[in-house]
């Protein structure tokens, strides 16, 4: 887990950029920092709204399993009489 960061911690990460990439570069590396952090929460937001959609898919398709058993748009056809081995399709 990420601590929490205070304001001195803040201004000694942004001293040591700034000796790091020099005055001339920080705000390319804010910059390009900021576009990664919108792709990556964009993915993400797509990526769970596509499980979501699946899931309720899923749920629907449950729903509608008994409604198609009785109203006799799945049947179960069987070869032998012990009732243990068959097929089921839907018509």
């Amino acid at each position: 887990m990420i601590p929490n960061i205070g304001i001195p911690e803040l201004i000694l990460i942004l001293v040591v950029a700034l000796i790091i990439f020099g005055p001339g570069k920080l705000p390319d590396v804010g910059k390009s920092l900021g576009k990664t952090i919108r792709e990556f929460r964009k993915s993400s937001s797509e990526i769970s709204s596509d499980i979501m959609e699946a899931k309720v898919k899923d749920v629907e398709e449950i729903k509608s399993e008994p409604k198609a058993i009785d109203s006799g748009k799945i049947e179960y056809h069987s070869d032998e009489d012990d009732g243990m081995k068959g097929e089921v399709t839907k018509g």
